[in-house]
């Protein structure tokens, strides 16, 4: 059961005037259909997307003064990143406060990086409609800052496993290797844990399906490598700005 909605100004410090805003945001479409509602939160996942982008676009324009157009589009594509969301409503623990179907809620959804992704935008067109644009933009910002504080190490996870490769080839003339170490939980709600070993590097990601398990693992290796050679950024394309 999802929690007392009342406490949700708790979660980002503002008390919505317009209760039913965030009732929407807050509604999965599995709940909609199994209640014969007439909303669910993609109208607002739209209109937060939206937010989002040129809230990220001015912040970064202004962050990195000396960036690349080419390379602040880089960075605001890994921030608005299903991960990347995700990670942001992870962060908030609202994902407690959505309201699910029975069916989607035993199949572990309301637990889901999509849905999480999905009701964080859908909370940023509720916020927006609420407050207006300047304090949404503060609470972006503010959020941004503490989970992601140097936006352009985002760039590692891009594409993790093809930069990884390239990389490695580079380094050693040799492929990554990549090993299922264990499937654990439930058949609907799984996870997996892949390791990845190349040269003297070795590192392991845990997600609901190997593709994604081997995504996080190449991201994990990358950082390993980030923190002692400096010509991944070569490999990016990303300048030393």
């Amino acid at each position: 059961m999802a929690e007392d909605i009342e406490k949700f100004k708790y979660v980002i410090d503002y008390s919505f005037t317009n209760k039913a805003l965030l009732r929407e945001a807050l509604t999965h479409r599995s709940y909609a259909v199994e209640n014969n509602l007439n909303y669910d939160n993609q109208r607002l996942e739209f209109l937060g997307d939206a937010v989002l982008e040129l809230t990220l676009t001015e912040y970064l324009y202004h962050l990195y003064p000396a960036t690349s157009e080419g390379d602040l589009t880089k960075m605001r594509s890994a921030l608005v990143q299903q991960e990347a969301l995700a990670q942001l409503a992870k962060h908030l623990k609202i994902g407690r406060f959505l309201l699910v179907g029975h069916g989607e809620l035993d199949a572990g959804g309301n637990e889901r990086e999509s849905t999480l992704s999905d009701l964080f935008e859908a909370l940023l067109g509720a916020f927006y409609l609420d407050a207006g644009f300047e304090q949404v933009k503060a609470f972006i910002k503010t959020l941004i800052k503490a989970e992601f504080p140097e936006p352009k190490k985002l760039l590692l996870g891009l594409n993790p496993k093809g930069l990884l490769q390239e990389y490695a080839q580079r380094k050693w003339s040799k492929t990554p290797e990549y090993t299922i170490i264990q499937i654990t939980g439930p058949d609907h709600n799984p996870k997996f844990e892949v390791e990845v070993k190349i040269g003297k590097i070795s590192s392991r990601g845990i997600a609901q399906n190997r593709k994604m398990s081997e995504f996080k693992a190449a991201q994990n290796a990358l950082i390993q490598i980030a923190q002692t050679d400096n010509t991944l950024n070569d490999l990016l394309g990303l300048s030393q700005k």
